[in-house]
């Protein structure tokens, strides 16, 4: 082609940077501001003699000639550069369009134009007769354009074609039906453009084939016009395929060999939605991917947009950098997006995690910004009321609240990792998943903040795609990622992964990203953003061997050594795994909780206790009256018990539900009247007793739970034992999780 395909492939101006052209050998490539390294990769491709499906970020904008331009003005200017004297574009929407000046003209002159009667020179010069290694042919000797005329580019002849001795070379006669269905075919048209796909398809098939003019026609969203799955569209692919193998290099290229052919190019956002066949079996049809713009691009981007950023005016070079940085990942709309969102909201280009904060999230009200710096100050004292007997567990997690508040970290590189990232290990039933619902509720002050994702769900290597959503073509593709889509629908929030332990390896590596980058891609190609989320993993690894050590041990066991074993046995699970990078990224936020002590178990027993009071009044409007005198030591010796000391708190509530047990068979079987009291005791033989008072009604508690008895009071204690919302869930209050 003229423009370009004539320059030396070793000069390296941005003339030759549009052309396609090499650059010198052993240096890299870069964006110089003409265009896109995609465009570069794209001109290189047509030099081989390949046809490209270009496949990706199609709907973004790009810097073209000095300026930005739209996917559709870079290629049709990188067509025309490398000497097409028509660039057509096809869409399902607009059909046959020509987004250059005067190329529409010269289309219709070449539709218009007769087809030619034989096999001219351009099969001559595209064959061996030009040397060029990258012709459309591929069987020896035979011409590229020859080639199109034997699958409808050219006239047949019906007879038997001698070979060069004059002997037959047996092929069949056409019969007249074959003869008029040709004529036909290559007949001239009516004036006026093809409309339909087949029509312009087949125009594109002829004029591709012809070496009389340069030509390169896109079609774009092909994918959508004929959707893979139905059967009708196998032969739309089957006819565009044939345009694109058998296009054949134009008379007017000039310069140095290869020359490219005429283009017949695709363009669509995943590949993935095209038959694997259509570009998979055919060498002469390469896939190119265009991606995000890489750091050179979106300096270029950034450079053209510094005036238009918060204290852009100001900025210093260092700053464009760490923005460039930082907007890995954006593609060319975003950062345009991003210089409007500094502006509106006031973010200094300074700034830059503030500053994409803003822009990510698109929120007016931070929870964090809204806490009270008195609440987080006390965050310890607040959650220690929720979770009994775990001191080192609450004032780890209120230092990790309390430094994600002030912001103060090593540096910031816009990566914007979570803000908290912890690993709860330690016996079962002990508080760990009350303690991030006490967080949750801290921090945003609601509930809904909190979501659980239980690990035993994703012992498969495939579950790993609920996380981030099933890849393009897979049953669930339009529903997103699990995980993935709760972050973008709730930014704020404590995501719980329990008993991670259980989940398979594979399922693991999706952590990686987000504790490093603080983001992961779905398969829908949408990105969620962590940076406000606290993350918590819990885990039960090593409990199996806590009931051996309890065993092994005459005094009862210090929290170091249960530390120490708790923290050895993570290491080793994720060695084992293989996966001690993640181990390493947590090791900071690994947090050992203690097991149930014995002057803990007399509190959470109360708790219950208030609970189930409050329950019985509630319904039945009786006072339950629980005889501590008897119970506190009852349950205390039960759980002395190595083998229920390993369960925790849990095992506390199962020990109680002797408690409730009873207390529901006396309700059935006695029917107090409202306003009565029920008293509950540990008899002699260690048996849970239910026993109705005989009091006066005059002394009966009212409706409201209210009575001025020495009975009322140890109710009314144990109520308060239970805290405000004794009705709530045994997790909600503080009891074991």
């Amino acid at each position: 082609m003229a423009k370009g395909a004539g320059a030396d492939p070793q000069q390296s101006t941005s003339g030759d940077r549009r052309a396609g052209a090499a650059p010198d050998e052993g240096q890299p490539v870069v964006a110089d501001g003409m265009m896109p390294l995609w465009a570069v990769s794209l001109g290189w491709e047509l030099r081989r003699g390949r046809q490209v499906i270009l496949n990706g970020q199609i709907r973004d904008r790009w810097w073209f000639d000095d300026s930005p331009a739209s996917f559709r003005e870079v290629v049709a200017g990188t067509l025309a550069a490398r000497g097409a004297e028509v660039v057509g574009w096809w869409d399902p929407v607009g059909g046959l369009t020509f987004p250059l000046a005067e190329h529409a003209e010269r289309f219709d002159r070449l539709a218009a134009a007769p087809p030619a009667t034989g096999r001219g020179d351009g099969a001559v010069r595209d064959g061996a007769g030009s040397g060029d290694p990258g012709g459309a042919d591929s069987g020896g000797g035979v011409s590229a354009a020859g080639a199109a005329a034997d699958n409808g580019g050219g006239p047949r002849r019906d007879a038997e074609e001698p070979s060069a001795a004059g002997q037959p070379t047996g092929r069949p006669r056409r019969d007249g039906e074959r003869q008029r269905s040709r004529e036909r075919l290559f007949a001239a048209r009516t004036p006026g453009r093809p409309r339909s796909f087949d029509d312009v398809v087949a125009t594109v098939q002829r004029l591709a084939a012809s070496p009389e003019a340069a030509t390169a026609f896109v079609f774009e969203d092909v994918d959508h016009h004929l959707p893979a799955d139905r059967p009708e569209s196998q032969l739309g692919y089957l006819r565009l395929r044939a345009a694109m193998a058998g296009a054949v290099t134009p008379h007017s290229a000039e310069g140095p060999q290869p020359h490219a052919r005429n283009a017949v190019l695709c363009a669509v956002g995943d590949v993935g939605r095209l038959p694997g066949w259509f570009h998979l079996e055919d060498p002469r049809i390469a896939a190119l991917h265009i991606g995000p713009p890489d750091p050179s691009e979106r300096r270029l981007w950034l450079t053209w947009l510094l005036r238009y950023f918060d204290g852009g005016r100001h900025a210093a070079r260092s700053d464009l950098e760490a923005l460039v940085g930082a907007t890995d990942g954006m593609a060319g709309w975003d950062i345009e997006s991003l210089a409007r969102t500094s502006r509106l909201r006031g973010a200094p280009l300074q700034k830059p995690d503030k500053l994409l904060e803003l822009h990510r999230l698109n929120v007016n009200v931070d929870p964090w910004a809204q806490l009270d710096r008195e609440t987080v100050a006390r965050a310890a004292d607040a959650l220690a009321t929720r979770v009994v007997g775990q001191p080192a567990a609450v004032n780890a997690v209120a230092a990790a609240l309390q430094s994600a508040f002030v912001g103060v970290d090593f540096g910031h590189s816009g990566a914007a990792r979570p803000r908290g990232a912890f690993f709860f290990v330690g016996p079962t039933g002990v508080g760990k998943t009350e303690l991030a619902k006490a967080v949750a509720e801290l921090m945003f002050g609601d509930r809904s903040a909190y979501a659980r994702f239980d690990m035993s769900e994703y012992q498969q290597e495939h579950a790993a795609e609920r996380l981030a959503g099933a890849p393009p073509g897979y049953i669930g593709y339009e529903q997103g990622g699990e995980l993935t889509r709760r972050v973008q629908e709730r930014p704020f929030s404590v995501l719980l992964f329990d008993e991670i332990e259980k989940a398979h390896p594979k399922v693991l590596d999706k952590f990686l990203q987000i504790l490093e980058d603080g983001r992961l891609t779905d398969g829908r190609g949408q990105t969620a953003y962590f940076s406000e989320c606290l993350i918590i993993f819990t885990s039960n690894t090593g409990a199996e061997e806590l009931r051996t050590l309890l065993e092994g041990s005459e005094d009862e066991l210090p929290y170091s050594a249960l530390e120490a074993h708790f923290t050895r046995a993570v290491e080793d699970r994720f060695r084992e795994n293989g996966r001690p990078e993640i181990y390493g990224r947590l090791k900071p936020g690994v947090v050992v909780f203690d097991m149930l002590r014995r002057e803990h178990i007399v509190s959470i027993a109360d708790r219950l206790l208030g609970q189930l009071t409050e329950s019985v009044r509630e319904r039945h409007r009786v006072e339950l009256v629980h005889d501590t005198r008897t119970l506190h030591p009852w349950i205390t010796a039960r759980m002395s018990e190595p083998e229920h000391q390993a369960y925790g708190g849990r095992q506390i509530r199962n020990e109680l539900e002797q408690v409730r047990a009873q207390v529901v068979r006396h309700l059935l079987e006695h029917r107090p009247v409202p306003g009565s009291r029920v008293r509950t005791e540990i008899g002699p033989d260690g048996e849970v007793r239910v026993t109705t008072d005989a009091t006066d009604t005059t002394d009966a508690p009212s409706p409201t739970g209210t009575a001025e008895t020495a009975g009322t009071a140890n109710a009314a204690a144990s109520a308060d034992a239970a805290g405000p919302g004794g009705s709530a869930s045994t997790a909600e209050r503080g009891g074991p999780a």
